[in-house]
């Protein structure tokens, strides 16, 4: 589940951003209110604040997703020595960002970010300071077609896919329904990927707190976003044919701890599994 500092005024950013439905809640916004962040809008921050009242572990959640990723990040840069990085569904960018991460480790890194919102769009900037020896890029696609995220100039330009990419899709299955064929589209996009490539997932669930998760999926389908939260064989389905890294689909606060929690997360406050795994 995506999505807190309240910002009391609107003037904050432009209130015309052109495409941008200000008056609808978002799942990106809700994210970065939650999170603490100054891109969302009073729909936003009423969604929000809707959500937190039914689960009030939601803050704990996402920011334990967002931890994760960081360290997911780093571990395919310093262990598996992954330089290139395709993000599907990247939000608004929140510091540190993937190509910071990556970047810290290897400058020569090079990412690829992937958002079909208008307003994620108008912020992308920040994703794109790059550092000299490496490269970012931004396209703007629906996951959900993955032949326009693969055969956009940027993503070509960036990436080469005669060497290993980290495709990462972070938070963002769990909006995607059955008929949708979320399995599907992942498969599509990492099958052009060289051998030696990896997928970072983080997937929804409601298998540690059912009924407050419930509650959330709730609010979010009453504003148009309805959810499809899977239990731990079905989030396995995305990792089949993989090589699992260490240790393997896991809750993500226990994928890989590093000590920077300020402290003890239970298990019922974290809705989301994450995984990282291997292209043979």
């Amino acid at each position: 589940m995506t999505g807190g500092a309240i910002v009391p005024e609107d003037s904050a950013r432009p209130a015309g951003r052109a495409g941008i439905d200000t008056g609808t809640a978002h799942a990106a916004r809700i994210y970065d209110y939650i999170l603490g962040g100054t891109d969302h809008y009073p729909a936003d921050r009423e969604a929000g604040d809707a959500m937190c009242r039914e689960w009030p572990a939601l803050p704990v959640h996402m920011r334990a997703n967002r931890d994760w990723l960081n360290r997911a990040v780093r571990r395919l840069a310093e262990e598996a020595g992954m330089r290139q990085f395709l993000d599907i569904g990247t939000g608004i960018p929140t510091s540190p960002n993937i190509h910071e991460i990556a970047q810290s480790v290897a400058p020569e890194s090079r990412v690829v970010y992937v958002d079909n919102d208008p307003l994620v769009l108008t912020l992308s900037q920040s994703l794109l300071n790059s550092t000299p020896e490496g490269r970012t890029s931004y396209v703007e696609a629906d996951m959900r077609d993955p032949r326009t995220i693969l055969d956009s100039p940027a993503f070509r330009d960036t990436l080469d896919l005669a060497e290993p990419v980290a495709l990462t899709v972070v938070a963002i299955v769990h909006f995607m329904l059955d008929e949708d064929d979320a399995v599907g589209i992942v498969r599509r996009l990492l099958e052009p990927l060289a051998p030696g490539s990896h997928l970072a997932m983080s997937i929804g669930t409601a298998e540690f707190a059912p009924q407050e998760v419930g509650r959330v999926a709730v609010e979010y389908a009453a504003r148009g976003m309805p959810m499809r939260l899977r239990t731990f064989a079905e989030a396995g389905e995305f990792v089949e044919g993989l090589e699992l890294v260490e240790p393997g689909l896991v809750q993500v606060h226990k994928w890989r701890p590093d000590g920077a929690d300020p402290g003890p997360i239970r298990d019922e406050d974290i809705a989301m599994y994450g995984v990282v795994a291997r292209k043979p």
